[in-house]
């Protein structure tokens, strides 16, 4: 997976990113990530890249040129258009299916804007996807690219030691993930689930995909709706929604 990332700022694009395992992965030849200085293209003598909007209002807006000639150079150097995502708020929102899809791609170009966004001449030249990383505003968008290349990373094979966890940590079948315990067995007089000492996995495997699914109701029911269940984990969570119903009507 090769990542390009157009910014006004490379350095904390690359400070992030080439440190632990995205870093490891990079070492290794795995992940490739460039930061792209969109101020390299500007043909402004003074270096700016950006201008007060037309119509008014307040800050200021990255022009359109400096942006898609940052792209096209990009697309010259590697030989084909890759697929282009615009971190913005109004974009639809980043989630672990979104990653699924884009970490199927073998290049992606992450544009980050500033000020008070790009040129939209720009963005209907050169962006594939608009993506937001949730309902609120950041400075720029390279935290939101670098959130998503961490997330995208992770399914890429190679790039965990274990490329088992990717598969079973939280969102997978749309559920959260069990709690995890390591030791001592016993810290301040609370001891680890007695089933996760059993050594039958058969059962810890149970008990676990039982607390996914309590998890996911406790706190992000709204994920159940798309959860991948099998019949009889549909029946324990029913059961679970009457134990919790029940403790709703006691606390009444």
């Amino acid at each position: 997976m090769n990542y390009h990332v157009l910014t006004l700022f490379p350095d904390m694009v690359l400070n992030g990113l080439n440190t632990s395992i995205i870093g490891r992965a990079v070492e290794k030849g795995i992940l490739s990530v460039e930061a792209v200085n969109i101020r390299d293209y500007t043909k402004e003598k003074h270096g700016h890249v950006d201008d007060a909007p037309y119509g008014g209002g307040a800050g200021m807006v990255m022009q359109a040129a400096p942006v898609c000639d940052a792209y096209e150079a990009l697309c010259l150097r590697l030989g084909k258009r890759p697929r282009v995502l615009y971190m913005t708020p109004q974009g639809r929102v980043f989630n672990q299916t979104v990653a699924e899809e884009l970490a199927a791609e073998e290049d992606l170009v992450f544009l980050c804007g500033h000020y008070e966004g790009i040129d939209e001449r720009a963005l209907e030249r050169i962006v594939t996807d608009q993506l937001s990383v949730g309902d609120y505003v950041l400075t720029g968008g390279e935290l939101p690219a670098m959130v998503m290349i961490d997330c995208i990373s992770r399914l890429v094979p190679g790039v965990l030691s274990n490329d088992q966890s990717a598969e079973i940590e939280s969102f997978h079948d749309n559920l959260l993930e069990y709690p995890q315990y390591t030791r001592p067995e016993v810290y301040d007089g609370q001891s680890v689930p007695e089933v996760l000492l059993s050594g039958h996995h058969k059962k810890i495997d149970q008990w676990r995909r039982e607390q996914s699914i309590r998890r996911t109701l406790e706190r992000r029911p709204d994920l159940l709706e798309k959860a991948n269940l099998t019949l009889k984990e549909r029946e324990f969570l029913e059961e679970l929604k009457k134990e919790m119903e029940g403790k709703k009507r006691l606390q009444l």
